[in-house]
């Protein structure tokens, strides 16, 4: 692709998905100034990666491994600056002192606890969520991500009964 080409799919992936990549740089980091730089990290990898797109894949497939691949590596190399502590899907549970969800959906804190739990995750748990709360069908966060489809449907499935059981009403079935 010369550089014409490469200046105007970019240009396409950033009208198409800029609000999108600014939601996952929030699920990837919750530093204000840091979220600017990958932001910007990932826009550069963006751009620098089209000379290589030849359309084998979804112009959104493309977009969201790299962005996805940027900012991971983004988190891995500044890992040791706050030692977040991440948990898999499987071993996290929301603390019982939180607020009770009627509380938090309420006062309009329910996203919030939501991006705070997807904070708390691998890398690769994060990952898939975040594209799934993009709206991004599951055989395409497969092909993203390069897990299988099957996994991609158990971590949401359980990603949503964790939230279930977080929002239920107490003495509603969950």
């Amino acid at each position: 692709m010369d550089e014409r080409e490469q200046d105007r799919a970019f240009a396409e992936a950033i009208e198409r998905f800029g609000p999108g990549l600014a939601r996952m740089a929030r699920g990837y980091e919750a530093d204000p100034d840091l979220r600017r730089d990958l932001e910007q990290d990932v826009q550069v990898a963006l751009w620098q990666s089209f000379a290589h797109f030849d359309g084998r894949c979804a112009l959104s497939t493309w977009v969201w491994r790299v962005a996805h691949n940027r900012a991971t590596s983004h988190m891995l190399a500044h890992r040791r600056r706050n030692a977040p502590g991440w948990s898999s899907l499987d071993a996290i549970e929301i603390a019982d002192a939180a607020p009770s969800p009627f509380d938090a959906a309420e006062s309009g804190q329910a996203m919030a606890l939501i991006l705070s739990i997807v904070e708390r995750l691998d890398p690769p748990d994060r990952q898939i969520l975040l594209l799934y709360l993009e709206g991004i069908a599951g055989a395409e966060i497969a092909a993203i991500t390069g897990v299988t489809p099957d996994m991609v449907t158990t971590r949401i499935h359980r990603f949503k009964s964790m939230l279930t059981r977080r929002f239920a009403r107490e003495g509603e079935p969950v």
